[in-house]
């Protein structure tokens, strides 16, 4: 008997608990404290614009950061409390009037994930053009480039991680920018002034050759200088101190131990299991979180310069265990966070060993140096995050979109609006509506194609045809005068859906009336002439 090749084992199955590898621990270790850097404002920004406690963010934050990053489909993707919720948590927690009722919604919120991710609904983000992702994370830029500006002028009335245009304040993100310059801060500039020029020096030739400039991070430069720019002006110019009276400083809760933090803890009232508005949150979260975390990461792939491909069911999965975490110990409910995760990539992360780090760093805070955290200003965490943004939304990129074509513009620049001027969610449906059109306009112009030699006429389909196909269809056929000879051809057809045919049907049956001769080849339930 012949012998035959050994059949190669199978692939194995990948665990759900992924741990992340110390391979890149040089690279992760300075990018998980960049992480920490931006993550820490924004958690206490989201608690507060959420109308719930400041600690629930930084415990979203936590489990976000190191719960997650476990079980997550990506290795750069960062989870925490995301700003796209703060107005749905604000009005859940208004209608629940329980801050533990509203925990248990995002409990079983994430119970929810956990079955999206087990029925695989995470193709879903397959279907995001790449037009739109593109002008997702352009938009996303500017949003953070505009509301950073008045943080970087010393005005921070609103808070830090805001991307809506209509904000708390009753303003919205441009008059923002505009009373900023009425009100700024001749510290907060310098600061700000100061630590932009750290971050884009960082990046020169003469700097980044240096061993010592890839082992500390930029971001972790601009706090330390930041922060002692503004104690030093105690001494030289007491006017231009930034004072957390006035709400320029991070503002951490102080907690004395762990007993405390965890006396603080706001647990699940399970009591409320069966009040129908509790599963409605829950539901209305479980949605809205899973379509967030799901564009997030399709925005971190592209990002990412290893061109990974992320799980996205394993991603629902990860933010379902997060939530039900999240839920059980009094957090904020979480999602993939395109900030952060950008951030991430952006200072060199190669693994989800960076997103634990900003995690655990985030724990240690709360509990060991909140005192001293809380003397850093948010103009040098505004300039670390107006850095972000810009590379998100640089010139050369709009550039290259452009070079692409209009048909490729334009659902780029409408996403980028919709974001600007709306918010996140939003204006990724306003993109998806216009990708859409121009998609169904491309494919309905290109499917069928009429040749004419003579009063002999050839109608070739070019492609499957769908109900979206029938106008051209008809105009193709109306084009054919009385008297010709006219083949219609589906050979290139595999599929032709009933309106087509019915279409098609319809013309065959005027065609003796008009003394039109008509064939058709190879079209489904039509019996060739």
């Amino acid at each position: 008997m012949e012998n035959l090749p050994t059949p190669s084992p199978s692939t194995p199955k990948q665990s759900w608990i992924r741990f992340p590898s110390l391979a890149s621990a040089s690279s992760d270790i300075p990018a998980g404290l960049v992480v920490f850097l931006v993550a820490l404002p924004l958690c206490l920004g989201v608690a507060l614009a959420s109308g719930a406690p400041l600690l629930s963010g930084i415990i979203a934050g936590v489990i976000g950061g190191v719960v997650v990053a476990f079980f997550s489909g990506s290795e750069l993707s960062v989870s925490g409390p995301a700003a796209g919720l703060a107005v749905i948590v604000l009005k859940s927690i208004e209608e629940l009037k329980s801050f533990p009722a509203f925990t248990l919604a995002v409990l079983l919120s994430g119970a929810m994930q956990l079955g999206i991710g087990f029925l695989r609904a995470g193709v879903i983000g397959d279907f995001i053009p790449n037009m739109v992702i593109k002008g997702m994370l352009a938009g996303i830029g500017i949003v953070i480039i505009l509301k950073q500006i008045p943080h970087a002028l010393g005005h921070d009335n609103d808070f830090v991680g805001d991307e809506s245009f209509n904000q708390p304040d009753q303003l919205n993100t441009f008059n923002e920018v505009t009373q900023s310059m009425g009100s700024i801060s001749f510290g907060a500039i310098l600061i700000s002034v100061v630590s932009l020029a750290i971050l884009f020096g960082w990046d020169h030739p003469a700097i980044r050759r240096r061993r010592w400039a890839s082992l500390v991070p930029a971001p972790l430069v601009c706090v330390v200088f930041g922060t002692l720019m503004n104690e030093a002006f105690k001494r030289v110019a007491p006017s231009w101190v930034l004072l957390a009276t006035n709400h320029h400083l991070v503002e951490l809760p102080v907690m004395g131990s762990l007993r405390e933090v965890l006396g603080a803890l706001q647990f699940p009232d399970f009591g409320r299991l069966v009040d129908p508005a509790v599963w409605k949150v829950a539901l209305t979260l479980a949605i809205v979180g899973s379509l967030e975390s799901l564009l997030s990461l399709e925005a971190t792939d592209k990002l990412d310069p290893e061109k990974r491909i992320s799980d996205p069911n394993a991603e629902l999965r990860a933010q379902g265990f997060g939530n039900l975490v999240s839920g059980f110990v009094g957090g904020l409910p979480i999602t993939s966070v395109i900030v952060r995760s950008s951030a991430n990539v952006y200072s060199g992360a190669k693994s989800r060993l960076s997103s634990i780090i900003h995690g655990v760093l985030l724990f240690f805070a709360v509990l060991l140096i909140p005192m001293l955290l809380n003397r850093i200003p948010l103009a040098c965490l505004a300039a670390i995050l107006l850095s972000v943004g810009y590379k998100l939304s640089s010139w050369k990129i709009i550039r290259s979109v452009w070079k692409e074509g209009w048909f490729q513009f334009l659902p780029f620049v409408v996403t980028v609006a919709g974001i600007v001027l709306t918010d996140l969610l939003k204006g990724i449906v306003i993109g998806l509506c216009v990708s859409v059109f121009f998609v169904m306009r491309a494919y309905t112009r290109t499917a069928v194609t009429l040749v004419r030699e003579g009063e002999n006429f050839l109608v070739r389909l070019n492609k499957d045809l769908t109900f979206v196909n029938k106008q051209e269809l008809k105009a193709r056929l109306r084009e054919i005068p009385d008297g010709a000879r006219v083949i219609i051809d589906g050979v290139r057809a595999h599929y032709i859906d009933h309106d087509a045919v019915e279409v098609i049907k319809e013309f065959c049956e005027a065609a003796p009336r008009r003394g039109i001769l008509a064939e058709c080849h190879r079209i489904q339930g039509i019996t060739p002439s």
